[in-house]
């Protein structure tokens, strides 16, 4: 899923980093050069400049007055199929923030969000959010939606949200009885014909690859000689992606919260597995955390471990109902929580929302218990961001459905629908609250997507070696990104450096002063911190 860089980004001091390794203009090997096979690199000069004019005042609402001015906007045309002209041209759709010393820029950061599917071109307007501000400084900051996304020709499957809400009205995220199952696969396969019906020649070409060769692009047409770049989450795969595509085109390239390319783009329903596990790690550390701090987690009294597992098998059971004929079912319950581990910020919060639960499912027989309210469950009922079925309430369509397109364009799955609910018994042995969850997403959606969409996917090699090394961040307790995938990120790609975070959440650019020194120091002067190293947030969750 996407980075959360909207929350609150918290600055403290921490020791010093060592000194870094300078590595700039080290020759890259003769594996570096780019394959006479690949595509061929964007030429500055060859291709059209971005021609940047004033941004809207719906896109600058909430950008103070006397900073507008360094924001501008534009649209740059792509072809749909980069070997292909004749199927035609999108938009894409660019913002930049020009750089605060324009005498000492350096040149563009373009920034990616992740998702697949999240829009990244009103980014730069939070830069402060997750970069220091030398690199504000001496950078213009561009965001863009990826094609098929947002403002930029987004692909949908759906023209009227009726349509929408017929289809996919009934779908239930952690399915448990047959009919659940049985009906949540049919909204599946209804989805992918919709999608296969209504989203045109674009949904053929929503690869990463695809995207990457539009990054090129748009370094050429901003004038970069090379790229560099912040990806966070799924935006870690069009990193590594461009990096070897075009090894010799990636100035600076920093990862943040890292998938598996490898195993993401050969083996979908292993690497979904495994993700699993990445959010089991996650809450079992959460859970062992809040025991250790005792009084400072709303948690702790008792075991919370133990008493977490007996409030989810209640739900398992049966809901609980809530004010307003609604329910706390395990699907809420289950989605609550895996969006509360996305941010170390949100972790006391969704202690306090636990117990609220277990005081009422440990309440004894013959006693009346408490009514939980929207109140005591602040995090576990906050609504999450899914880009699959966000879907606004009127009748012109307006959501897009770039997820699916994107993640079934690049990981293979090779089970059928006969097979998932089986499939999701196994995940839920090994991997209890989460499994289930993972089995019913991609791997019920993939398998029925249109099957000529997958065919212009990058699957490696991911070994080539780039100009400079790809700096890789990963945090030891990350749901959506386990810290293992940051090992193999680092391992697999041609030159990288890890960086190691003893850190709860997803991603951590702008939670850690150490980490962001790095950054700083890597973007600016493309110096690397010595190998080993394992840095910490700014501020640990019960604090």
């Amino acid at each position: 899923m996407a980075a959360v860089w909207g929350r609150t980004r918290a600055r403290a001091v921490v020791a010093l980093l060592a000194a870094g390794t300078m590595v700039a203009g080290i020759p890259a090997a003769a594996g570096a050069q780019q394959a006479h096979d690949g595509p061929v690199a964007a030429e500055v000069g060859a291709v059209d400049e971005v021609a940047w004019g004033d941004c809207d005042e719906e896109t600058l609402a909430g950008v103070a007055q006397d900073q507008r001015a360094l924001y501008s906007c534009a649209t740059y045309r792509v072809p749909i199929d980069h070997d292909n002209a004749a199927l035609g041209t999108i938009d894409l759709a660019l913002l930049r923030r020009a750089a605060a010393d324009p005498d000492a820029r350096i040149g563009s950061l373009f920034v990616n969000p992740g998702g697949p599917g999240g829009p990244g071109r009103t980014m730069p307007m939070g830069a402060e959010q997750y970069f220091e501000q030398p690199v504000i400084d001496r950078f213009d900051i561009i965001g863009f939606d990826p094609r098929g996304v947002g403002e930029s020709n987004p692909v949908r499957c759906f023209t009227t949200a009726e349509d929408a809400d017929e289809v996919l009205g009934g779908h239930v995220a952690v399915p448990v009885s047959q009919q659940e199952m049985s009906r949540t696969l049919a909204i599946y396969r209804d989805y992918a014909q919709f999608c296969d019906r209504n989203s045109g020649v674009l949904l053929r070409h929503m690869s990463t690859k695809a995207v990457a060769r539009d990054l090129d692009l748009l370094r050429a047409a901003v004038g970069d000689e090379q790229l560099t770049y912040v990806g966070f989450s799924y935006g870690t795969l069009l990193g590594a992606t461009y990096a070897n595509l075009f090894p010799q085109r990636s100035r600076a390239l920093i990862l943040d919260g890292n998938v598996d390319p490898k195993l993401r783009t050969s083996d979908g329903r292993r690497y979904d597995r495994e993700r699993a596990g990445g959010f089991e790690v996650a809450l079992d550390a959460f859970l062992r955390e809040c025991e250790q701090v005792r009084e400072r987690c709303a948690f702790s009294p008792g075991q919370p471990r133990q008493k977490f597992d007996e409030l989810r098998g209640h739900l398992r059971r049966q809901p609980i109902p809530l004010p307003g004929g609604t329910d706390l079912d395990l699907t809420a319950f289950t989605n609550g929580v895996a969006g509360a581990l996305y941010s170390a910020e949100a972790l006391p919060s969704l202690a306090k929302d636990l117990q609220s639960i277990h005081d009422v499912v440990s309440t004894p027989e013959g006693v009346q218990p408490k009514t939980l309210t929207e109140d005591d469950l602040r995090v576990v009922l906050e609504p999450g961001i899914d880009p699959r079925f966000d879907a606004r309430p009127d009748s012109k369509y307006l959501a897009d459905d770039a997820y699916f397109a994107v993640n079934c364009a690049d990981k293979p799955f090779r089970h059928s629908h006969d097979e998932l609910p089986a499939l999701a018994g196994q995940w839920e042995d090994e991997s209890p609250v989460f499994g289930r969850a993972q089995a019913f997403a991609d791997p019920a959606g993939c398998p029925v997507w249109p099957a000529d969409t997958k065919a212009d996917a990058y699957r490696g090699p991911w070994n080539a070696k780039t100009a400079n090394p790809v700096l890789v961040i990963g945090n030891y307790y990350d749901p959506a990104t386990q810290y293992t995938f940051s090992e193999r990120m680092a391992s697999q790609l041609g030159y990288a450096r890890l960086l190691s975070v003893d850190a709860f959440g997803h991603c951590i650019l702008g939670d850690s002063t150490g980490v962001d020194k790095a950054a700083t120091e890597y973007l600016l002067n493309l110096t690397v911190p010595d190998s080993g190293q394992v840095y910490e947030a700014d501020k640990a969750p019960f604090d």
